[in-house]
């Protein structure tokens, strides 16, 4: 029986995907549940698991969008699993690379003829464009002619001559969710009225804090403390004290939540991806932390799901893991504004009419100045500050074992 594997839906919004990577070959079998294919949406990265066990024979190329519903496969149910499969497999591979042309073939692919060297007609318009004589361009066409793919590939000379090696570029499709990422990121920049406001911050208490209570936490809770955790909470305070972060732009609507659901930005291996602490309200320390590793381990081996990462309120980026000193963070649409945090750099700084050395981190916060005026957006940031430089007073009631469930 032959059966039709179709492209499942990923989630609501989601009409086409991409297939970015086969991981079998056609007419390879393939076993019940095991994985064949990762797919991009515009959302996330997912594999597609085989339904059935058979011979399997492909009908999407990679880097072909397909629709949702599509066809992308078929599965031969009543192939046999073949017995040795990996052995056949390595002798026909060496046999095909010891294969030997015949003589002819090798003269023929080098003889010149009147078409070497010249060009279509497509590549012509193209290396007209890019002003390139289309004597210079290696044909890969029969006869040497130059295709629109020689001239698509063709790169402008520039200043004197050098090594070819010296002077290799390659040209690599988009992902989808790459696609989507940048699609939405010019979105934010010109849809948006979006202005970016400063601070710094003190972390000399987080830093006492850490010192005394890290080990102990880890130990009980079997997760670090981390700064992420504090960040979410006091970013939490701050919402429930200036709303109109909290809020969204809908046609001629302002939406207010009242709740805190917060994404963070992570870096996967297929780009930026940010998933959502659900409810962060509700959460205590460890909550947090738990919640932010097991999302990060999940966007990093590619497991992180799309209902993962829709719904965000707010969104907290850390730039600081990768050494940014300052940033200004692009917001997040639909969302109305984004925390960014950076690298913690021992500054001088006046304490009390005097210069003390102290571990400072700059905080930026982009928000959308069409529901967010300066006095919610300067508040929401000194609102953060205070409870960064005072963690015992504005997000543990002054009880710090408590808080850590210590």
């Amino acid at each position: 029986m032959i059966v039709e594997m179709k492209v499942p839906s990923p989630g609501e919004s989601i009409t086409e995907v991409e297939i970015a990577t086969w991981l079998v070959s056609d007419g390879d079998y393939v076993d019940k549940d095991q994985a064949i294919a990762e797919v991009d949406s515009d959302k996330a990265t997912l594999e597609l698991p085989a339904e059935v066990s058979g011979t399997i024979t492909l009908k999407a190329e990679e880097g072909e969008a397909v629709a949702v519903g599509q066809v992308v496969c078929l599965i031969d149910t009543s192939a046999a699993k073949p017995q040795g499969s990996a052995e056949v497999k390595t002798t026909e591979k060496t046999a095909v690379q010891t294969k030997v042309e015949p003589l002819g073939a090798a003269s023929a692919s080098n003889e010149t003829t009147y078409a070497t060297g010249t060009a279509s007609p497509a590549a012509k318009k193209i290396l007209s464009e890019k002003g390139i004589d289309p004597a210079t361009v290696s044909g890969s066409g029969r006869d040497g002619r130059v295709t629109k793919e020689d001239a698509v590939n063709a790169v402008p000379s520039m200043g004197s001559s050098t090594e070819a090696s010296d002077r290799d570029s390659s040209r690599t499709k988009l992902s989808m969710l790459r696609r989507k990422v940048a699609e939405r990121l010019v979105q934010a920049k010109n849809e948006t009225a979006m202005l970016t406001t400063f601070n710094e911050v003190d972390m000399s208490a987080i830093f006492e804090i850490r010192k005394k209570y890290k080990e102990q936490f880890k130990e009980k809770h079997d997760v670090g403390l981390g700064f992420m955790s504090f960040f979410t909470l006091a970013t939490v305070r701050a919402l429930k004290l200036f709303p109109a972060v909290n809020s969204m732009i809908d046609g001629q609507e302002m939406i207010t939540y009242n709740f805190q659901d917060i994404s963070i930005a992570v870096s996967g291996p297929k780009g930026l991806m940010v998933p959502v602490i659900r409810h962060a309200e509700k959460l205590s320390f460890r909550g947090v932390e738990e919640e932010v590793k097991r999302l990060a381990i999940r966007a990093r081996d590619g497991q992180i799901t799309v209902d993962e990462m829709t719904g965000g309120t707010f969104t907290i980026s850390n730039g600081g893991v990768f050494g940014s000193m300052l940033s200004t963070p692009i917001i997040n649409p639909p969302q109305s504004g984004i925390l960014g945090m950076h690298n913690i750099v021992e500054r001088p700084v006046a304490v009390n009419g005097k210069v003390e050395i102290r571990p400072i981190m700059y905080v930026a916060l982009s928000y959308d100045h069409r529901i967010i005026d300066g006095r919610e957006s300067v508040g929401f940031l000194v609102a953060v500050k205070e409870a960064i430089e005072n963690p015992e007073a504005f997000l543990m009631n002054n009880d710090i074992k408590t808080a850590l469930e210590l």
